[in-house]
Protein backbone atom coordinates (compact mmCIF):
# COMPACT_ATOMS: atom_id res chain seq x y z
CA UNK A 1 0.00 0.00 0.00
CA UNK A 2 0.90 3.83 -0.70
CA UNK A 3 1.91 5.29 2.46
CA UNK A 4 1.09 8.36 0.67
CA UNK A 5 -2.51 7.17 -0.04
CA UNK A 6 -5.42 9.80 1.10
CA UNK A 7 -8.65 7.90 2.20
CA UNK A 8 -11.28 9.33 0.96
CA UNK A 9 -13.93 7.90 4.51
CA UNK A 10 -12.66 8.61 7.98
CA UNK A 11 -12.59 5.17 9.99
CA UNK A 12 -15.67 5.91 12.35
CA UNK A 13 -17.92 6.31 8.89
CA UNK A 14 -15.48 3.31 7.42
CA UNK A 15 -16.36 1.20 10.64
CA UNK A 16 -20.32 2.17 10.26
CA UNK A 17 -20.24 0.78 6.76
CA UNK A 18 -18.01 -1.76 6.87
CA UNK A 19 -21.06 -3.33 9.54
CA UNK A 20 -23.25 -2.37 7.03
CA UNK A 21 -21.91 -5.43 4.78
CA UNK A 22 -20.55 -2.16 2.53
CA UNK A 23 -18.29 -4.09 0.05
CA UNK A 24 -16.37 -0.75 -0.52
CA UNK A 25 -15.64 0.07 2.36
CA UNK A 26 -14.62 -3.41 3.85
CA UNK A 27 -11.98 -3.16 1.19
CA UNK A 28 -10.90 0.15 2.14
CA UNK A 29 -10.79 -0.77 5.19
CA UNK A 30 -8.39 -3.92 4.50
CA UNK A 31 -6.32 -1.96 1.96
CA UNK A 32 -5.79 0.99 4.99
CA UNK A 33 -4.47 -1.70 7.45
CA UNK A 34 -3.26 -5.03 5.54
CA UNK A 35 0.18 -3.96 5.86
CA UNK A 36 0.41 -3.22 9.64
CA UNK A 37 -2.14 -6.06 10.34
CA UNK A 38 0.40 -8.31 8.38
CA UNK A 39 3.79 -7.36 10.35
CA UNK A 40 1.66 -7.33 13.61
CA UNK A 41 0.65 -10.99 12.64
CA UNK A 42 4.67 -12.24 11.83
CA UNK A 43 5.47 -10.97 15.62
CA UNK A 44 3.67 -13.97 16.39
CA UNK A 45 3.57 -16.20 13.41
CA UNK A 46 7.62 -16.57 11.92
CA UNK A 47 6.38 -17.96 9.05
CA UNK A 48 5.19 -14.98 6.55
CA UNK A 49 2.34 -17.32 4.68
CA UNK A 50 1.32 -18.60 7.60
CA UNK A 51 0.98 -14.55 8.93
CA UNK A 52 -0.52 -13.30 5.91
CA UNK A 53 -3.30 -16.65 6.39
CA UNK A 54 -3.77 -15.67 10.24
CA UNK A 55 -4.49 -12.08 8.98
CA UNK A 56 -6.87 -12.53 6.25
CA UNK A 57 -8.71 -15.18 8.91
CA UNK A 58 -8.40 -11.65 11.11
CA UNK A 59 -9.72 -9.66 8.17
CA UNK A 60 -13.10 -12.10 8.11
CA UNK A 61 -13.29 -12.12 12.08
CA UNK A 62 -13.17 -8.04 11.68
CA UNK A 63 -15.70 -7.98 9.09
CA UNK A 64 -18.17 -10.82 10.92
CA UNK A 65 -17.86 -9.15 14.55
CA UNK A 66 -17.86 -5.45 13.17
CA UNK A 67 -21.08 -4.71 14.68
CA UNK A 68 -19.44 -5.02 18.08
CA UNK A 69 -16.69 -2.65 17.32
CA UNK A 70 -17.54 0.87 19.27
CA UNK A 71 -15.73 3.97 18.07
CA UNK A 72 -13.76 5.88 20.50
CA UNK A 73 -11.71 8.24 18.30
CA UNK A 74 -9.08 8.59 15.71
CA UNK A 75 -7.14 5.01 16.34
CA UNK A 76 -9.64 3.40 18.15
CA UNK A 77 -10.51 1.21 14.91
CA UNK A 78 -6.64 0.05 14.34
CA UNK A 79 -6.34 -1.26 17.78
CA UNK A 80 -9.70 -2.62 17.74
CA UNK A 81 -8.39 -4.50 14.49
CA UNK A 82 -4.87 -5.37 16.05
CA UNK A 83 -6.72 -6.97 18.88
CA UNK A 84 -8.54 -9.42 16.37
CA UNK A 85 -5.71 -9.63 14.94
CA UNK A 86 -3.76 -10.82 18.10
CA UNK A 87 -6.63 -13.48 19.57
CA UNK A 88 -6.39 -14.63 15.81
CA UNK A 89 -2.78 -15.69 15.97
CA UNK A 90 -2.93 -16.86 19.43
CA UNK A 91 -5.80 -18.76 18.16
CA UNK A 92 -3.41 -20.23 15.90
CA UNK A 93 -0.57 -21.00 18.70
CA UNK A 94 -2.60 -22.70 20.86
CA UNK A 95 -3.60 -25.06 17.67
CA UNK A 96 0.01 -25.64 18.14
CA UNK A 97 0.37 -26.67 21.61
CA UNK A 98 2.86 -23.36 22.86
CA UNK A 99 5.78 -25.33 24.36
CA UNK A 100 6.45 -23.47 27.82
CA UNK A 101 9.73 -24.16 29.05
CA UNK A 102 10.44 -23.76 33.16
CA UNK A 103 13.31 -21.76 35.00
CA UNK A 104 14.39 -21.97 38.13
CA UNK A 105 14.83 -19.15 39.65
CA UNK A 106 12.76 -17.81 41.92
CA UNK A 107 9.96 -15.25 41.02
CA UNK A 108 11.46 -11.87 42.72
CA UNK A 109 14.09 -12.53 39.63
CA UNK A 110 11.86 -12.59 36.96
CA UNK A 111 10.89 -8.77 37.10
CA UNK A 112 14.38 -7.11 37.30
CA UNK A 113 14.18 -5.81 34.00
CA UNK A 114 17.26 -5.66 32.22
CA UNK A 115 17.81 -5.82 28.52
CA UNK A 116 15.72 -3.58 27.45
CA UNK A 117 18.05 -0.75 26.51
CA UNK A 118 19.96 -3.30 24.78
CA UNK A 119 16.85 -4.26 22.79
CA UNK A 120 15.99 -0.79 22.54
CA UNK A 121 19.21 0.25 20.09
CA UNK A 122 18.26 -2.15 17.97
CA UNK A 123 15.92 -1.79 15.21
CA UNK A 124 12.89 -3.38 13.91
CA UNK A 125 13.98 -5.81 11.60
CA UNK A 126 16.75 -7.07 13.92
CA UNK A 127 14.22 -7.31 16.88
CA UNK A 128 11.68 -9.39 14.97
CA UNK A 129 14.33 -11.32 13.35
CA UNK A 130 15.76 -12.37 17.03
CA UNK A 131 12.08 -12.84 18.25
CA UNK A 132 11.53 -15.18 15.66
CA UNK A 133 14.24 -17.69 16.48
CA UNK A 134 12.69 -17.44 20.66
CA UNK A 135 10.56 -20.56 21.38
CA UNK A 136 7.24 -20.67 20.80
CA UNK A 137 6.00 -20.11 24.22
CA UNK A 138 8.68 -17.40 25.34
CA UNK A 139 7.93 -15.79 21.75
CA UNK A 140 4.08 -15.52 22.87
CA UNK A 141 4.66 -13.82 26.18
CA UNK A 142 7.48 -11.63 24.90
CA UNK A 143 4.95 -10.38 22.68
CA UNK A 144 2.06 -9.71 24.64
CA UNK A 145 3.96 -8.31 27.06
CA UNK A 146 6.36 -5.79 25.52
CA UNK A 147 4.30 -5.25 22.47
CA UNK A 148 0.96 -5.50 23.59
CA UNK A 149 1.63 -3.89 26.58
CA UNK A 150 -0.44 -6.80 28.71
CA UNK A 151 0.52 -7.55 32.54
CA UNK A 152 1.30 -10.63 33.82
CA UNK A 153 -2.13 -11.78 34.82
CA UNK A 154 -3.38 -11.09 31.12
CA UNK A 155 -1.10 -12.71 30.01
CA UNK A 156 -1.13 -15.52 32.11
CA UNK A 157 -5.56 -15.42 31.82
CA UNK A 158 -4.96 -15.27 27.67
CA UNK A 159 -2.44 -18.41 27.37
CA UNK A 160 -4.02 -20.81 30.29
CA UNK A 161 -0.93 -20.31 32.41
CA UNK A 162 -0.02 -19.20 35.32
CA UNK A 163 1.37 -15.33 35.83
CA UNK A 164 4.54 -17.18 37.75
CA UNK A 165 4.99 -19.11 34.12
CA UNK A 166 4.66 -16.14 31.98
CA UNK A 167 6.87 -13.96 34.03
CA UNK A 168 9.67 -17.32 33.71
CA UNK A 169 8.65 -16.78 29.83
CA UNK A 170 9.25 -13.25 29.66
CA UNK A 171 12.84 -13.27 31.96
CA UNK A 172 13.92 -16.57 29.28
CA UNK A 173 12.66 -14.72 26.49
CA UNK A 174 14.95 -11.45 27.45
CA UNK A 175 17.88 -14.06 28.81
CA UNK A 176 18.38 -15.55 24.93
CA UNK A 177 17.74 -12.44 23.26
CA UNK A 178 20.54 -10.45 25.28
CA UNK A 179 22.45 -13.93 24.54
CA UNK A 180 21.42 -12.98 20.75
CA UNK A 181 22.94 -9.24 20.99
CA UNK A 182 26.19 -10.16 22.53
CA UNK A 183 27.00 -13.36 19.92
CA UNK A 184 25.84 -10.86 17.04
CA UNK A 185 27.95 -8.01 18.68
CA UNK A 186 30.98 -10.06 19.31
CA UNK A 187 30.62 -11.27 15.46
CA UNK A 188 30.62 -8.04 14.30
CA UNK A 189 33.32 -6.54 16.29
CA UNK A 190 35.37 -9.95 15.07
CA UNK A 191 35.27 -8.96 11.46
CA UNK A 192 35.44 -5.44 12.16
CA UNK A 193 32.28 -4.29 11.01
Amino acid sequence: MNPQRQHSTDEGTLARLSAAGNGNAQRELFLRFNDSMLILCMRYVANREDAREAMMDGFLAAFKNMTRFEWRGPGSLKAWLSRVMVNQCLSRLRTRKLSFEYSELPVEQYDRGGGDEIVAKMNAKEILAMIHTLPDGCKTVFNLYVFEEMGHAEIGEVLGISENTSKSQLHRARTLLKEKIVKTEKQLYETGN
